[in-house]
């Protein structure tokens, strides 16, 4: 009886243990399927899947005029999360582009909001408005834009030059967007990196498309994988 007692508690335990990953990952689908780009559009000459991860690579051959995206055909997202994993060269620039809308008169263009990543690590986890307002909010710090478009400093959550350090040079992160109405927090490898209140009613977006960038840049290569987005009803 004490043995099976016992088996029974084991059992029970590794359960309630699986139950508890399980619902951790509840609601999160996977959007690239690690063999092609189904589901996404770009340009092909800039945009490939290699070894199983998607790959955004401008070379000395084929250069960029305007910055590229590649674009998730899923529809527009609104409040959401997602969950990224990437790996960036050292000269490279990219982010992660989201409730964004396409730019008139440029294939594979977007404006909206941009969670950035730089290979120097300048930049990477900031809040930045492509073809817009620019920077909403800049790593270590939680701004609120007012009314009137005036960004101002609510809280500094950490030094930009500290933050860096959880930042892994030519290797995988992890970025995590959670974007709930007017707020936007990004996350990478765990660590908020910057958070915006938006109350800009005429200029924000609560909803648009998600693309990953290529920017404008004489070499780069970005590496994107295991790609999760869990989006919530409005």
């Amino acid at each position: 009886m004490k043995f099976n007692l016992k088996f029974a508690i084991l059992v029970s335990l590794c359960c309630f243990l699986g139950l508890s990953a399980m619902s951790q990952k509840k609601g999160f689908i996977r959007i690239f399927d690690g063999k092609s780009l189904k589901g996404w559009k770009g340009d092909s000459a800039h945009w490939k899947v290699e070894n199983g991860v998607i790959v955004g690579e401008v070379t000395p051959e084929k250069q960029l005029k305007e910055n590229t995206f590649l674009i998730w055909e899923g529809g527009e997202v609104a409040d959401f999360e997602l969950k990224i994993q990437y790996k960036i060269s050292a000269g490279g620039n990219s982010g992660i582009q989201y409730r964004s809308e396409l730019v008139p008169g440029i294939t594979y263009g977007l404006k909206g909001y941009q969670a950035d990543i730089d290979g120097k690590n300048e930049y990477t986890g900031l809040n930045y408005e492509e073809r817009g307002r620019g920077f909403i909010a800049k790593r270590g710090e939680k701004v609120v834009v007012d009314a009137a478009g005036k960004k101002v400093l609510e809280q500094s959550l950490e030094s930009t030059q500290a933050l860096s350090q959880v930042l892994k040079l030519n290797d995988w992160n992890e970025y995590h967007i959670i974007a709930k109405g007017n707020r936007m927090q990004h996350y990478i490898n765990g660590v908020l990196m910057s958070d915006a209140i938006d109350n800009d009613v005429k200029n924000r977006k609560s909803s648009g498309l998600l693309g990953l960038q290529a920017h404008v840049t004489s070499e780069m290569r970005v590496e994107f994988r295991s790609i999760r987005i869990k989006q919530y009803a409005n």
